[in-house]
């Protein structure tokens, strides 16, 4: 069977294609993404353990999304600057290096026990520094190893992977810490990132086109912008997912929900861990079957009804006081989520020239990672002023009504059709 040739039989055809990992190169960037989803997810459990650890507040724990976030907003744009104007290999090669020497720190100051809060700190924003560059060329990069037609399902394959790293990622270091200890945990991330660039290192030089900026300076961030603004489909594309996550993801409610609607005890229960769990474990579910709905071409219509359906989810997940219904209703949410971002983040790789590819990538990256952070602080409000179960349901309705409206005053981007492009 070639490349070209797609499975055959309902089974094989709804079952996640795995055409893509048939090319050695998209194999090997796939293989180091694989390796660090799962590493990747120790050091994120480690990091706010430990400085609970250290000072015994959540208040601190929380501050880590603010250090994190910064170097996210600020290096994702800059990161998909640099990744249009130099070799994707090599900035992987660079920023996966970063990232490896910073877990590597990680475990020096655990192991030889600093116990300096402002240095775990520290180390997170600039980790998170180099994770901002690495993501968007690493997306950036996909649409040079694989062919026109394969995109949206090596699309599934990455995300399908990150979701599986965030459900088994922190199962393994719940488990771990008791018996490793925490440095440990730092010590397995380093040696998993030092596998993940060797895959990288094997990597073929993926030199910029030639109409590509040859510099990454600010106003190459601004063309970045210009070019956007130009482009209603991925303006909307970006939008739409602004408006799901922002107005419909309310992690910050599961804590208060868990213990009024689903009975926690005060000290927390396995209620809290469900929750958590449950959008990831849909992605991942949904990830597993993404063989239909990856070869789907109408990605206009099918983001539209993704969200919409991730928003009616949400909303009756705040109506009921079942936690199993609880749990498969924020599991379809996730299933929906992981199809949205398959087919927008295809149309991304599609519809930019690549000279703009890494710039485009580093507003996704923002959007991706700031969104959900916005929703924290919105649904943390909301839930103390009209209680959680409302705030919940009121953002999952917001989520249809705004996505709904959207995409009605930008009519093309429903009947938006995926044309596999040579890139």
């Amino acid at each position: 069977m070639t490349v070209e040739e797609r499975p055959k039989g309902l089974l094989s055809r709804a079952l996640i294609d795995t055409r893509p990992l048939r090319i050695k190169d998209y194999r090997r960037l796939w293989t180091s993404t694989a390796i660090t989803a799962i590493g990747s997810q120790l050091t994120a459990v480690a990091v706010p353990k430990q400085i609970y650890d250290l000072t015994g507040s959540s208040a601190w724990v929380g501050l880590t999304g603010a250090v994190g976030l910064v170097p996210l907003l600020v290096f994702g744009l800059w990161g998909g600057a640099i990744a249009d104007a130099f070799d994707r290999r090599k900035v992987l090669i660079i920023s996966n290096t970063g990232v490896a020497v910073t877990s590597a720190l990680f475990w020096l100051q655990a192991f030889a026990g600093f116990d300096s809060v402002w240095v775990v700190l520290a180390l997170l924003g600039m980790q998170q520094a180099f994770v901002a560059v690495n993501m968007p060329t690493r997306s950036a990069a996909i649409a040079r190893l694989v062919p026109p037609e394969l995109l949206p399902s090596a699309n599934a394959l990455n995300f399908t992977t990150f979701t599986f790293g965030m459900v088994f990622g922190p199962l393994a270091a719940g488990s771990l810490i008791p018996l490793l200890g925490l440095s440990t945990l730092y010590l397995i991330d380093t040696v998993a990132l030092v596998l993940a660039l060797s895959m990288v290192c094997l990597l073929p030089a993926i030199e910029p086109g030639e109409g590509a900026s040859r510099k990454a300076g600010l106003r190459d961030i601004v063309d970045g912008f210009r070019y956007l603004s130009a482009r209603k489909l991925l303006l909307v594309s970006f939008l739409v997912d602004i408006i799901a996550m922002v107005a419909g993801m309310p992690r910050a409610l599961f804590p208060e929900m868990a213990e009024r609607t689903f009975g926690d005890p005060p000290g927390g229960g396995v209620a809290l861990g469900w929750l958590f769990a449950a959008i990831p474990i849909g992605s991942a579910l949904f990830g597993v079957f993404s063989g239909y709905f990856s070869r789907m071409t109408r990605q206009g219509a099918v983001i539209t009804v993704s969200i919409v359906l991730w928003g009616v989810s949400i909303a009756l997940f705040g109506l009921t006081s079942s936690l199993w219904v609880a749990v498969v209703l924020l599991a379809i949410g996730g299933g929906a989520d992981l199809i949205s971002a398959v087919h927008r983040s295809s149309m991304l790789q599609t519809e930019a020239t690549d000279e703009m590819r890494g710039r485009m990538q580093g507003v996704f990256t923002v959007v991706v990672a700031g969104g959900p952070r916005i929703a924290d602080l919105l649904h943390g409000w909301g839930g103390a002023a009209v209680g959680p179960a409302l705030a919940a349901t009121a953002g999952g309705v917001l989520v249809v009504v705004l996505t709904v409206v959207t995409v009605a005053f930008v009519p093309s981007f429903w009947r938006y059709k995926y044309v596999p492009r040579v890139v």
